[in-house]
């Protein structure tokens, strides 16, 4: 855990933790390998990128999504990034395994390892940001559930841009197409126990051009949603489809 990046290839780990960054492997020599910056997949590569630090407004392109419908944004149950920050430290990890728990008010459940840093930030803060990549930037999150970032900032090491949140003091990571802004409810057994930690969204947003009318629409290859396996292996969301009422 906590390997920079600073002078060695590094190689993620071939079977990062669904819930958890785990370490880097790296090679004894080699240059450098750094993810590309992570942009929206809908902007051109070159335009609108920024340093990586907190861009002091919303992504582009979004709108608030009213809570009541904001499950609708997991319910395909896609990997998610993980923000989190506390005491001016930031991070972000990947995990595969979340869900959304209920309508009114709306929570989800996320596993974060007892091992992660983002797990000391999250308990620190009380809060967290679920965001939902896609295929354009499976590489970037890939990256962020393979490294630690004990050592060095995250999403600027792996060129992640931070916008900001609605309502919460962690990033919204950007190259993303949906974000849900979670406030921790405390259940102290299951955390210890599981490592699963239940969230109550107060905010929610989505990329208008993606998310409409309460529905995903998924048009490019590189703007769909992503599902981790196994290994470096992922799914792309398919098709979407209607089945009609049976008597």
């Amino acid at each position: 855990m906590g390997m920079g990046l600073s002078s060695a290839q590094y190689v993620p780990h071939p079977h990062p933790s669904p819930g958890a960054s785990a370490s880097l492997r790296r090679s004894a020599g080699g240059k450098q390998c750094l993810p590309k910056p992570l942009l929206h997949p809908l902007e051109r590569e070159g335009e609108n990128q920024r340093p990586a630090t907190l861009t002091p407004m919303t992504p582009p392109h979004t709108f608030p999504v009213p809570l009541a419908k904001c499950y609708r944004l997991l319910n395909h149950g896609p990997t998610v990034l993980v923000a989190s920050a506390h005491a001016g430290r930031r991070n972000v990890m990947a995990a595969a395994w979340n869900m959304p728990l209920d309508f009114d008010p709306p929570k989800v459940a996320v596993v974060i390892d007892k091992a992660t840093y983002s797990r000391g930030l999250i308990e620190a803060s009380g809060e967290f940001v679920l965001a939902v990549p896609t295929r354009a930037a499976a590489a970037q999150a890939l990256a962020a559930g393979s490294h630690s970032g004990r050592d060095e900032d995250k999403f600027a090491a792996l060129g992640i841009e931070a916008w900001t949140a609605d309502k919460l003091g962690a990033p919204l990571p950007g190259g993303c197409i949906a974000w849900l802004e979670c406030r921790v409810i405390p259940e102290p057994h299951i955390q210890q126990a599981y490592d699963l930690f239940l969230g109550e969204v107060v905010a929610a947003r989505a990329d208008a051009r993606l998310f409409r009318d309460g529905h995903w629409h998924f048009d490019e290859a590189a703007t769909r949603s992503i599902h981790y396996i196994a290994g470096g292996n992922f799914f792309a969301t398919g098709e979407a489809f209607e089945v009609g009422p049976t008597r």
